[in-house]
């Protein structure tokens, strides 16, 4: 039963929370950027080159078996052994401009760090002993009551 317990009070800490969130996000944040590149820039960088796409670049490193289209997933499907560097070079792509975003966000939080003003530290609490020390000194500085 303590395994279980320790379990539980590992799962429900918040830095393990925070990071099941990171990894949802990170996942719907990969497919965003994956769209951008594949869909945005990639077209762009193809047309500067002279490829459309660079997804169907590739080179063959075995024997291709008669009447097999020459596309990429036609080979795959095929068993034909690929070099396929055109995805290799939209997933570097994908890599440098997740890389570049993740970069930009994390100077704008430092720059929010160092602008946003310090909070003031607290006042120390004093000891309690200390407390009665000093109502003792003021209770002994007063003149004496006669009633």
């Amino acid at each position: 039963m303590g395994m279980l317990k320790e379990f539980r009070e590992f799962a429900i800490k918040g830095n393990v929370i925070d990071l099941a969130v990171a990894v949802i996000i990170g996942g719907a944040f990969g497919k965003i950027v994956d769209s951008v590149v594949k869909d945005l820039i990639m077209p762009v960088v193809g047309l500067v080159f002279g490829k459309l796409d660079f997804s169907n670049l590739f080179v063959v490193l075995g024997t291709v078996p008669q009447g097999t289209a020459m596309t990429l997933d036609a080979l795959k499907k095929a068993g034909v052994p690929v070099l396929a560097y055109g995805s290799f070079i939209t997933v570097a792509v994908n890599f440098f401009i997740l890389a570049f975003i993740i970069f930009l966000m994390i100077q704008q939080v430092n720059r929010l760090k160092r602008n946003s003003p310090e909070p003031a530290p607290a006042p120390a609490v004093t000891p309690e002993d200390i407390v009665l020390l000093r109502e003792i000194r003021d209770s002994l500085k007063r003149p004496p009551s006669n009633a």
